[in-house]
């Protein structure tokens, strides 16, 4: 295998890692902040207030955008696993 298609399949492999993730971790990031203006506001100082709304937020995510997440990750995987079948030949 050539360099310049091992660092393709890298490039590609880093891309699909960020776009599965992005989701997850923009509406985790989205409801930190909301939660602490809220807490700023309000002054209440509880520790456990940001997990809730972060867990409840990342699982809606993962239930609306889990069949494409996973469907990305299978075509990537059998983009892999064609270029390791053309290795062999």
């Amino acid at each position: 295998m050539e360099q310049g298609s091992v660092l393709e399949i890298g490039r590609q492999g880093m891309q699909v890692a960020l776009m599965v993730a992005l989701p997850m971790l923009a509406v985790s990031l989205f409801l930190g902040v909301l939660v602490s203006i809220f807490q700023a506001i309000t002054q209440v100082q509880e520790a456990t207030l940001t997990f809730v709304p972060k867990l409840v937020g990342v699982g809606l995510v993962l239930t609306l955008m889990g069949s494409w997440m996973l469907t990305t990750l299978v075509t990537f995987t059998h983009v892999c696993f064609q270029h390791m079948a053309k290795l062999g030949h």
